[in-house]
């Protein structure tokens, strides 16, 4: 069985120290008309509580094959909105109906 090869990113803070993140998922949104990003610390434990950053892309970069450049920051509150809703979508699979159901 091939083992999955887990996409990484460098990141660099404003005192330009670098940070290695693992890319969670990367995802187009037409209404916004720009492509996003979500990644987390490399070699954080399953048990971890980690922090999830996003960016959004360069313009004109494709997500399912990102080339680099500077990330951009989110700067709207109806962007990190639709980013949080997909994030949750992600986070808990397309299974909301079981979620919805009372446990017996």
């Amino acid at each position: 069985m091939a083992e999955e090869i887990q996409q990484q990113i460098t990141i660099a803070d404003e005192n330009g120290d670098e940070t290695l993140y693992d890319v969670l998922f990367t995802f187009q949104s037409e209404d916004y008309d720009r492509s996003y990003i979500l990644v987390y610390p490399t070699g954080k434990g399953e048990d971890e509580e980690i922090e999830i950053l996003a960016f959004a892309l360069p313009d004109g970069d494709n997500p399912s094959d990102p080339q680099g450049g500077e990330l951009k920051p989110i700067e709207t509150d109806e962007e990190w909105d639709m980013i949080e809703s997909v994030l949750n979508t992600f986070l808990n699979g397309d299974d909301d109906e079981a979620a919805d159901q009372p446990k017996e």
